[in-house]
């Protein structure tokens, strides 16, 4: 199968000396944005060359962009002043994100390259177009490849099958699960659909859905994208993991803090985006995943993830007082020869119970007292567990208290 581009094959040489030229750039650059000039203002762009050193910038979250625009409204300064662009998009929170016109300006041609979608498809694209964004993303895509679009969004399941029969639609966008409906839809008015190939996201993309999808001549594949970011990683038919964009930097981290995890250690996705119109630059996702080892069988070499495993938010309210991530990273901190922690919340009668579980060498659970009630601010159990013990599921604060 051919490749999008000469990106998707570089050497790990080449891909290094890119990144040593670009990011240099890149900072340079998101020091000119309002709400970044001063929170770059103590590094020398110069000297951001490898990935290492990116990690020692700081983390931007989903609650500093979400405060930013409150203060400075619709954006937050996280465009560059003057810039350019056509759409302002509203998703949950709310949060606005800009979106431009020009080509495959999100990066989704190569998702749907891959999904093996091109100038012969036309591609029924039932993302929503309204205030969301993701109409659009996958719109432009489809744009990038030379596949013509019926511009279908979200609903009227009888209208899509009329249009897909009429029009002979061969490729789907939506989410995962509504294309079943509409496949399901269409045998009840014993209608025949010519859909071969599906692009999916927004939504989990179970085994069993895959399958079925492809018992019905379907190859079904998926992405993982964002509102502020495009796209961030994607299948290929070979199905091993999610491949890295080309447009982006991924970093794997461990909750609460800025700090990369080992490969195939879970933690939260954070990004940094080759965007001068929208540059982000560490932008913590908020999702768990971990970094694959290797390369795809299908000829990327660029590095993989596992795909969404979750969120990395678990703020959590135990005996009144919230415990967030951030604070569980701060216990660890303290001690260098704790290597993890995790708070498990529970309920014992009608009280709220907390226990804490410490990856140590230690013995005694006493030493780690004054840390805990200074860290989390509330007394708990403490369980010392072995180095290595802790599950590997990006979870530093678990709730397994049951709800109504």
């Amino acid at each position: 199968m051919t490749h999008f581009d000469d990106l998707e094959t570089r050497s790990a040489d080449e891909r290094a000396a890119s990144l040593a030229r670009n990011l240099p750039r890149l900072i340079a650059h998101a020091r000119t944005t309002p709400a970044l000039r001063e929170t770059l203002a103590g590094f020398d762009p110069a000297a951001i060359t490898t990935l290492d050193a990116l990690a020692r910038l700081p983390v931007i979250r989903k609650a500093d962009l979400s405060a930013a625009q409150k203060a400075h409204p619709p954006l937050g300064g996280f465009t560059p002043e003057g810039g350019a662009f056509e759409h302002i998009f509203q998703s949950p929170g709310p949060i606005y994100e800009i979106g431009r016109t020009t080509p495959d300006w999100w990066r989704m041609g190569r998702f749907l390259h891959a999904c093996g979608i091109g100038p012969a498809d036309i591609v029924q694209n039932c993302f929503g177009y309204h205030l969301t964004p993701a109409g659009m993303i996958f719109e432009s895509g489809a744009r990038a490849v030379g596949a013509r679009v019926l511009p279908a969004g979200t609903g009227q399941t009888d209208l899509q099958v009329r249009a897909a029969v009429d029009i002979g639609s061969t490729a789907y966008a939506g989410t995962p699960d509504y294309l079943k409906i509409i496949l399901d839809r269409a045998d009840e008015l014993g209608e025949r659909l010519h859909i071969t190939r599906a692009a999916v996201g927004g939504g989990a993309l179970f085994p069993s859905l895959r399958k079925e999808y492809a018992d019905r001549g379907i190859l079904c594949l998926q992405c993982y994208a964002t509102a502020d970011l495009g796209n961030i990683a994607y299948e290929s038919p070979a199905q091993d993991g999610m491949i890295l964009d080309e447009g982006v930097i991924v970093e794997i981290v461990r909750p609460g803090t800025g700090d990369p995890v080992p490969e195939g250690e879970v933690g939260e996705v954070v990004v940094t985006t080759f965007n001068r119109d929208y540059p982000l630059v560490r932008f913590a996702t908020g999702d768990l995943s971990a970094l694959l080892p290797g390369e795809s069988p299908c000829g990327r070499t660029n590095r993989r993830i596992r795909g969404w495993m979750g969120r990395a938010d678990q703020t959590t309210k135990i005996k009144g007082m919230f415990v967030r991530p951030e604070q569980v990273a701060d216990l660890v901190a303290r001690h260098s020869e704790v290597s993890r922690a995790r708070v498990i919340a529970t309920r014992e009668g009608e009280m709220d119970a907390m226990t804490v579980q410490i990856e140590s060498r230690a013995t005694n659970p006493a030493v780690y007292e004054a840390s805990v009630l200074e860290a989390l601010k509330l007394r708990g159990r403490i369980e010392i567990v072995t180095p290595g013990t802790l599950p590997n599921d990006g979870k530093v604060i678990e709730d397994r208290r049951t709800y109504g």
